[in-house]
């Protein structure tokens, strides 16, 4: 695996004089028989968030089965989804209607079965399939989302790590790589919101990314849209549509683009999407055919029904950032008090999205993973945000407070500055005992 690493960290904090040291333990004692119990690990939308959207499991009603084309949804066919839901979903995920595929509950299996057909079907532009290859390679910014480099790992695909910037990726790099490499057949994106950085690509990042050349002629991009209207603030992000940068580049084909409603409605009983050029969508439903009669098209018209448009969709998201918001600003608020000036953590304040990346000294996550598992407070394991689970500094924690109370996520915060104050000191003498 090759790595390209960010050669930012935190900064150095004082010596410890060993009563700096005596205080973090005496502390994470007292921490430890509170007998706490939470968890941070995963971006679960709250039992809040999901009562949100109760009404939807009575839709539709028992004589609304028919779809605007006079389509009974209960029956066979409809291989591309609904074109009602296509068209709610288009703008918000910057894909034109009739090139958005709406399909089954997860866009994570689309991304798989992307993978999987370019691995047993040349896609548009590529001489062969990704199988016939003798290596096969991803451009993967880190930190990252887990489950992309799940598929890389179950497909034997070689992961190269990038750094983030805070605007996207490194391009310099990214560009270096795709330029000479014509084994690096993808990238994978989250575009907006990152998991778990929380940026955003800046114009710029988008641009280079859709015009930079690339040695293998069906290089794809596959663009992550899962938090496209998960804001925290009464500003939302903008992103330039990556589809039409990539056909103003002469790059028609280089980007499919997946969403889905699995943390806007029931996590588990949306709808998932997957929009690109004519010619991917011509291939991907060649594909399509093969492995199924049509989505569950009932759901999708319950999603209509319950959405009504697209500034439904947009009313909706605002009740979800009024439970999320105080849920990350007492994140910020707790670490802020908690660990800001010591020199010994810095962390994103994401704008949108479901997580806080937390960046702790060199070296220090495992251990602080570790003290908080003993204390009773799980954290995403240490290394899940790179490929391959290796953090090559081992500094970066993922925390998602999206599924405790405030409260919870207030306990939990103060529980998690108490184990990076012990890691750091703990560190510090050991450094200094030398």
């Amino acid at each position: 695996m090759e790595e390209a690493v960010s050669p930012a960290s935190v900064p150095e904090a004082a010596p410890d004089d060993g009563a700096g040291l005596e205080a973090a333990r005496k502390e994470y004692a007292e921490l430890r028989a509170q007998g706490l119990s939470l968890d941070l690990t995963r971006g679960k939308p709250s039992p809040e968030q999901l009562d949100l959207s109760n009404d939807l499991h009575s839709l539709p009603a028992a004589g609304d089965l028919r779809a605007a084309d006079g389509t009974d949804t209960r029956n066979y066919g409809g291989l591309l989804g609904l074109a009602e839901l296509r068209e709610i979903f288009a703008p918000l995920l910057q894909v034109p209607a009739n090139r958005l595929l709406a399909l089954g509950n997860a866009s994570l299996t689309l991304m798989h079965d992307a993978v999987v057909q370019a691995l047993l079907s040349a896609p548009p532009g590529g001489g062969r399939r990704w199988a016939d290859e003798e290596r096969v390679r991803f451009v993967c910014p880190s930190p990252g989302y887990d489950r992309h480099f799940g598929i890389c790992e179950r497909y034997g695909i070689e992961m190269i790590s990038v750094p983030l910037t805070g605007q996207g990726p490194d391009m310099d790099a990214v560009e270096e790589l795709v330029a000479s490499d014509p084994t690096v057949k993808g990238m994978w994106c989250v575009p907006k919101y990152a998991n778990p950085t929380g940026e955003v690509y800046s114009d710029e990042t988008v641009r280079r990314l859709a015009a930079m050349p690339t040695a293998a002629p069906d290089f794809r991009l596959f663009w992550d849209n899962a938090y496209a209207v998960h804001h925290l603030t009464g500003e939302p992000a903008e992103l330039l549509p990556v589809l039409d940068a990539c056909e103003e580049a002469g790059n028609p084909d280089r980007a499919l683009v997946f969403g889905s409603t699995s943390k806007i409605t029931a996590a588990g009983s949306g709808v998932a999407f997957v929009g690109a050029s004519a010619a991917n969508v011509a291939w991907l439903k060649e594909r399509l055919l093969k492995q199924t009669i049509g989505p569950d098209k009932v759901n999708q018209l319950r999603h209509v029904r319950f959405f009504g448009g697209t500034d439904g969709v947009l009313a909706h998201m605002e009740r979800h950032r009024a439970v999320l918001a105080p849920r990350f600003a007492a994140v910020q608020e707790v670490l802020e008090e908690e660990l800001g000036g010591l020199g010994i953590a810095e962390w994103t304040r994401p704008a949108g999205g479901y997580f806080v990346s937390l960046s702790v000294p060199d070296g220090c996550a495992s251990e602080v993973v570790r003290l908080a598992k003993e204390a009773g407070i799980a954290l995403t394991p240490a290394g899940a945000a790179f490929p391959y689970g290796k953090d090559p500094r081992d500094r970066e924690i993922r925390l998602a407070p999206s599924y405790p109370s405030v409260d919870e996520v207030r306990e939990a915060m103060r529980a998690v500055a108490v184990c990076v104050r012990l890691a750091a000191a703990e560190q510090r003498a050991a450094a200094a005992a030398g």
